[in-house]
């Protein structure tokens, strides 16, 4: 896929990933394209599935959910009867924000926003845990999140 992106399509992909508000007319300017070469650069990109979405990043913390954990769950047996189902019963949580199906000893990453230890615990406890297929669990708070912004081709 990075063999197909020219360094128009790589300086659009930086500027949007920034802001994804900036308005066509100020991102043809920065890039050096005229607004319809900019316009159809960014359908070509959502067409080829490199742009997927564009969204708006909330603050957790001003939600009152400032507590973070990763929670590392293993599940047995690991099968898609069983697998689906949990997937789409843990996106469904309001407390997640993400959730990673992973290798290695864990089976699922799950990202969750909580307002306090109080309700982790109870998430786990009562929400989590009554799960059968759900045979470990481990809770690692998450201190500071840093994210690069800017995502590009590798080399």
């Amino acid at each position: 896929m990075s063999a197909e992106l020219d360094s128009t399509d790589r300086k659009i992909l930086e500027l949007l990933q920034k802001d994804a508000r900036l308005p066509n007319k100020d991102l043809a300017e920065r890039v050096g394209v005229a607004p319809s070469t900019a316009l159809e650069r960014v359908r070509s990109l959502r067409r080829r599935g490199l742009i997927t979405a564009f969204r708006a990043e909330v603050d957790t913390q001003a939600l009152g959910r400032p507590l973070e954990a990763l929670l590392a769950l293993r599940v047995r047996p690991h099968t898609s009867q069983l697998v689906d189902p949990l997937r789409a019963f843990v996106l469904g949580l309001p407390e997640t924000i993400a959730l990673f199906h992973v290798a290695g000893p864990q089976d699922f990453l799950v990202h969750v926003a909580v307002p306090d230890a109080d309700h982790l615990h109870r998430l786990i406890l009562e929400r989590i845990l009554v799960r059968p297929e759900i045979v470990h669990l481990e809770t690692t708070l998450i201190f500071r999140t840093e994210r690069r912004t800017v995502q590009g081709p590798v080399g």
